[in-house]
């Protein structure tokens, strides 16, 4: 049975709608990359998935429906949120923010340590003062601390200089190898998400257009879903 299950999501923002019909699965274990253009509707099938706006069609996670459930209740039932824009609790220590979002499990501080030492090296530091991509990187990591079954990441590189981005995929590398943890990536970059990934679903005005594995998308598909 898949990890998640995503079939004929639809959503609104007021009266306008925003999803016709997204579907994908996701597996145990699986890196799942979800593309397309901006404004085709990626982020808000997270929020939907996040539950924080309503939704329609099958949306379950471990067999559990997420309809009935609010946010906090989809985080402990095993989904870590990485949002777009990062969000870290910026008056809080670096310590201080990975600390809020622990919960008992295979990662710790020193696991998270290990995997960004930048962090260690700044435990201490106020997250508002931290660079962008050092606030990215605490940002993983508070998701890594809450033990998640699937971690979400929602533009994790978007805007980051190219070696920090570097960085970042190579995390993302990391935890795909070593802790076979299943992960949802929205990116836009095809390279990077290739050598991550093992499928990808492409949204085009809120729905799912096209289904398969990174290394299938040729540049015809390319330039008719993902290009400016």
């Amino acid at each position: 049975m898949s990890l998640l299950q995503v079939r004929g999501l639809t959503a609104r923002y007021g009266a306008a709608q925003a999803l016709f019909g997204v579907d994908f699965t996701l597996a145990e274990g699986e890196v799942l990359a979800l593309m397309g253009r901006n404004g085709m509707g990626k982020s808000t099938s997270v929020k939907c998935l996040c539950r924080m706006m309503p939704s329609s069609g099958v949306l379950t996670f471990a067999g559990r429906d997420l309809h009935p459930l609010r946010s906090h209740e989809v985080g402990r039932l095993g989904i870590g949120l990485v949002p777009e824009g990062r969000r870290c609790f910026a008056d809080l220590s670096v310590l201080e923010n990975l600390t809020a979002a622990a919960r008992p499990g295979f990662w710790d501080m020193a696991k998270v340590g290990n995997l960004f030492p930048r962090l260690s090296e700044r435990q201490g530091q106020i997250a508002r003062s931290l660079s962008g991509g050092e606030q990215q990187m605490l940002a993983i990591g508070r998701a890594l601390m809450t033990n998640p079954r699937l971690l979400v990441l929602d533009e994790a590189t978007e805007g980051l200089a190219p070696i920090v981005r570097q960085e970042i995929w190579s995390a993302l590398t990391v935890l795909k190898r070593e802790t076979g943890m299943a992960m949802l990536i929205i990116d836009k970059s095809l390279k990077e998400l290739r050598a991550v990934a093992d499928r990808a679903v492409i949204l085009e005005r809120g729905r799912s257009v096209w289904m398969g594995a990174p290394e299938q998308i040729t540049a015809e598909i390319a330039g008719k879903y993902l290009g400016v």
